[in-house]
Formats: structure tokens, sequence, C-alpha cells
């Protein structure tokens, strides 16, 4: 059997095929993704699936979707995101296709009827892996956008929020990630000469310039679009930086951007720290499992900074498999409900 798992963000949808033997065991996991702004191409979702899939469509068994896209500013209301998201998954293909809702995995039609059980949802796949790794643990999952914090105990979820307002509220949701957070949503000052600047707001560089800067990613790391839509050299990104503090590189030298990066990217690592330990607190758990495109620039140096016990998922994906791990997670809970579509 081959399932089908999608994983729909703002901007980026993720693929997992994953093979079952005739056991159930998974034999074999592949592993796409597609830099795909649903705010400017929501009516060519469809394409973008079946560019993703490619030939497989005909050797596909079931189809399982989970969803982050509904709060892109081209839908009104996050209803009428999942709803529309949806729709368009069930058009295209010709095969069971089930949703990943905070109850399990749901029918179109038992969709229609909640869809805020569906929205921005997709954690829910990915605590499934993690509590493989441990069943009491913190898990703490950075893509390019967001950070997910959350709880499992005696092997399930435990989230104290529910959908994202609530998990903002509680610490489980962190609106940063490894690329395309805007710097002035990071830090207000940064230091220059000994002493600190102020930022501007305007959205001039994203945490994507911080990496390349540091040496921490390379170019063909930087997925997302750049805010000037300019190149994404080390130079590039230098002059980004530069524009944050209304600079630009004749007034600011090398090293000055340098130590700006270095010091965005610690204070971004202590704010997803500060999360966490309040989750780590509140549910008494001291172990993190880190996964996604984060997992080590982010995860792994906020359990770090908390003083906590780390390990990551790629125990049991490959690396390249953890950056898409809520797609595998969805493959798996859709692959063991597909016997009730």
């Amino acid at each position: 059997m081959k399932i089908a798992g999608f994983d729909i963000g703002g901007a980026n949808t993720d693929l997992a095929l994953v093979h079952f033997d005739e056991t159930g065991d998974i034999s074999i996991i592949e592993t796409d993704f597609l830099y795909f702004p649903m705010w400017l191409k929501k009516d060519e979702l469809g394409k973008a699936l079946l560019k993703l899939v490619k030939d497989e469509i005909n050797d596909i068994d079931a189809v399982g979707i989970c969803m982050t896209a509904e709060l892109v500013d081209a839908y009104k209301t996050k209803e009428e995101g999942v709803i529309d998201i949806s729709r368009k998954c069930k058009k295209i293909f010709n095969v069971p296709v089930g949703f990943i809702s905070l109850e399990g995995v749901l029918k179109l039609d038992d969709l229609i009827k909640n869809p805020g059980q569906v929205a921005a949802a997709n954690w829910i796949a990915t605590s499934k892996i993690a509590a493989k790794i441990a069943s009491k643990c913190i898990m703490i999952d950075t893509g390019s956008t967001t950070t997910d914090i959350i709880p499992i105990n005696k092997g399930s979820e435990c989230a104290k929020g529910r959908s994202d307002l609530e998990r903002l509220k509680t610490g489980e949701l962190v609106y940063s990630g490894t690329l395309r957070t805007n710097i002035a949503a990071v830090v207000d000052k940064v230091p220059l000469n000994g002493e600190f600047v102020r930022v501007s707001s305007e959205l001039f560089a994203i945490t994507a310039d911080v990496q390349m800067v540091l040496g921490n990613i390379e170019e063909e790391d930087y997925i997302c679009d750049t805010p000037d839509g300019a190149g994404k050299t080390k130079l590039d990104c230098m002059r980004r930086i530069s524009r944050v503090i209304c600079g630009d590189l004749n007034m600011l030298s090398k090293s000055d951007i340098e130590q700006i990066a270095a010091y965005i990217y610690e204070k971004q690592v202590e704010s997803v720290a500060e999360a966490l330990l309040e989750v780590s607190i509140r549910e008494n758990l001291d172990l993190v499992v880190t996964t996604g495109l984060g997992m080590d620039l982010i995860g792994a140096k906020a359990a770090e900074f908390a003083g906590l016990k780390w390990k990551g998922m790629d125990g049991i994906l490959k690396r390249d498999e953890c950056v898409v791990a809520p797609a595998i997670g969805t493959a798996i809970m859709m692959g063991e409900s597909v016997k009730n579509f």
C-alpha cells in the first residue's frame, strides 16, 4: 500500500509517499517539497499537488492532507480556507482522501461540518512520530515560519491549546522560524560599536538572511523569496540586514553585520527557549524531541538554552525526512484509517 501525505502550508507544500508492506510496516519513504505561496496561488493548488506527486499518482492508494494555509490572507476566514483547500484536494484525487483533525482523520463531509478541527492541525500528525521516540517528551518542530512546541505524555499529545490562537497563549506555538521571520519581529534593537540601535519595522530582512551571513545555511537552503527580490548570496543578505537599521554596506562593515546577525540569532533562540521552558515547567517534562527544518539551528539550541535534554527525530527518520515530518505523520495516520474510507 502506498499513501501520499501532504502538508499544505502558507508558503511551502510538502509531500511524503509512504510505502507499507504486507504486514503494515513502513518499507520506503519518499519526500519532496515545493515553495508555493498560497496567498498568491491558491487557485493553482491542484496543479501544485500533481507536480509534487508526478507519475506516482496512478500508484497511490489513498491521500492524507494536513494544512496551515487556511490562515493566508487570500481567505477572509480560516473556515473558508479549510473548506476551499479541502475541496480542491478532494477534486484532484480519485482515491480516498482524509484530512488530519484534532480528533483524527476526517472525511470531507465531516470536515465541512466542523472545519475548525482541521485548521492548523498538522502538529497532530508530527506528534505521532515524536511519541514513537519517547512516550513522555516535548516535541519542538521548527519550520521556515513557525515553531510548534507540543507536550507528549503517555504516548499521546496533551497540548493545552487546540487552535493557533490558543497555542500562542500557552507557549505551544511561537511564530518564529528558520527562514521567513521578519527581523523586526525578533528584535527591537541590535548592537553596533558598543551601543544599541533601534530597528526599522520595514520588511527589509528575514531570518534566512541571518543564517546565510552566519554560514549556517547555503544558498540552496534559502528556499523562500527574498524581501527585496534580489539575490541570496552572503553579500545580498548582508545588504538586507544593513537596511534593518537604515544603513547600507558603505556605512557598516562585514564585522558589524556579522555581529548584528549573531545577536539576532541569539535572541530568536532565546524567545523559543522561553516558550519551551514554559511548557516544560507546566507539564513537568524535561526531554525534548527536535524536528523540522530548524531542528538543529533553533530546536536543539533552544533546548540547550533552557537546560533541557534533547534528541533529534533523525533517530528514526532521515534528516531530510524530518523537514517534512508532518507530511509523513499524515500519511501514517491516513494509512491507519484508510479502512474507514
